[in-house]
C-alpha cells in the first residue's frame, strides 16, 4: 500500500484551473495530497497506516510547492501565505486528491473557501532542537554556543528568540530539507542549526555526531500547532470527513486552536516572529506561552497566561503581547 505513489504532472502547479467540487474517488482509496520531502512523506504514510488501521486503503499523490521550488530565499522574502501548502490545496480544490496532509505550522490560519481542516494528528514532541558541531560545542555557555557562533535558520520566530537569548549569534539563511540541512552543518557551514524536534525524531536521524540542545518549548516558544499534523479536506467531502474523525485527536485541537487564533488575530503567518504553544494540565488547566518580535532582529516581547477554559483565553494573550 506505501508503494502507491504519484506525482502530478508539472502543469498543474501553473495551470489556472477554475474551482471545482469532486467527491471521493469511487475506487474506495483514499487520494493523498502531499509534498515529496523525507519528512512530508513520513508524515503521509503515517496518516496511510492510520487509516489502514480502520480499513481505509490510500494512495499518495506527491505535489511540488513554491516552497520547495524556491530554495535561495529565506521564508521571510517570499511573498504571501502558505507557500509550503497552496499548491496542494489547489488541488484538493480541483478534486486531484481527496485528502491533504500538511504539517499544520505551515497552514494559513484560514483556509481557502470550500475547504477546512476535518481532524488533527497527535502531538509530537513540540520543542525546537539546537544541533551543534560537536567540534565547536560550549558546555557552560547559554545554548552551548561559542561566541559569534554561526546558526543556521530562515524562520524569522527562530531567529528573533536566537538572538534574545544570545546576541552574539551570527544568524544565516539556510534552506533544504532536514537531511540537507544536517548536511551543510556538517559540513563547517554553520556551527549549529535550529530544527523542530517534531522531524527529528519521526525520520529518526542518526544525531550522535552532533551536540543536541533540547529547547524547552515553555522558554524557547515554537510555532504554533507545531509537532501537529493537518488532515484538510474538501467541506462537501462528507465521506472523507466521516472517515477522518475516527483519527481526529480531539484533546490537540484543543490546544493548537488557541494557538492558531492568536497567529489569526495578528493576521500573521510564517512571516511573523511569533511562538505561541498552549499546553493542558493534568487538572485541565490551560496555560499559555507566547513570545513575538516585531521583526526578526526587534527585542522579543514574552508573555503568559492560565485559564481553566479557553474562551477568549487567545483574545487575552494577543492583547497581552500588543501591550507589552
Amino acid at each position: 500500500m506505501f508503494q502507491n505513489i504519484r506525482i502530478l504532472p508539472e502543469f498543474f502547479f501553473e495551470h489556472n484551473c477554475s474551482t471545482i467540487f469532486v467527491p471521493m474517488s469511487t475506487t474506495n482509496s483514499i487520494r493523498i495530497g502531499t509534498r515529496g520531502s523525507k519528512l512530508a512523506l513520513w508524515q503521509a504514510r503515517f496518516t496511510q497506516k492510520q487509516l489502514a488501521d480502520i480499513g481505509i486503503d490510500s494512495e499518495l499523490v506527491i505535489i511540488k510547492t513554491k516552497g520547495d521550488q524556491i530554495q535561495h530565499l529565506s521564508f521571510d522574502k517570499i511573498e504571501g501565505k502558505g507557500f509550503f501548502t497552496k499548491e496542494i490545496e489547489d488541488a484538493l480544490l480541483r478534486g486531484d486528491v481527496d485528502l491533504a496532509v500538511h504539517s499544520m505550522k505551515d497552514l494559513p490560519t484560514t483556509s481557502p473557501e470550500g475547504l477546512c481542516i476535518s481532524a488533527v494528528s497527535y502531538r509530537a514532541n513540540p520543542a525546537d532542537w539546537l544541533v551543534i558541531r560537536k567540534e565547536v560545542a560550549a558546555k557552560g555557555q547559554v545554548l552551548q554556543l561559542p561566541e559569534g557562533a554561526v546558526t543556521g535558520t530562515s524562520s524569522a520566530r527562530r531567529k528573533a528568540q536566537m538572538l534574545g537569548f544570545r546576541p552574539d549569534l551570527q544568524i544565516q539563511d539556510i534552506r533544504g530539507n532536514v537531511p540537507t540541512r544536517l548536511k551543510k552543518l556538517q559540513s563547517g557551514d554553520f556551527d549549529a542549526i535550529v530544527l523542530a524536534g517534531a522531524g527529528l525524531e519521526r525520520l529518526e536521524l542518526d544525531l550522535s555526531d552532533f551536540e543536541v540542545v533540547r529547547l524547552n518549548p515553555k522558554e524557547f516558544i515554537p510555532a504554533p500547532a507545531q509537532g501537529v499534523l493537518a488532515f484538510q479536506t474538501q467541506v462537501d467531502d462528507r465521506a472523507t470527513r466521516r472517515i477522518l474523525k475516527q483519527i481526529h485527536h480531539s484533546d490537540v485541537s484543543v490546544c493548537t486552536n488557541v494557538e492558531r487564533r492568536v497567529l489569526q488575530l495578528f493576521d500573521g503567518g510564517c512571516h511573523l516572529p511569533l511562538g505561541v504553544y498552549c499546553y493542558r494540565d493534568e487538572m485541565q488547566h490551560y496555560h499559555v506561552w507566547a513570545a513575538m518580535a516585531d521583526r526578526w532582529d526587534g527585542p522579543v516581547k514574552r508573555v503568559r497566561r492560565s485559564s481553566s477554559t479557553t474562551f477568549e483565553l487567545a483574545e487575552q494573550v494577543h492583547q497581552a503581547l500588543k501591550d507589552a
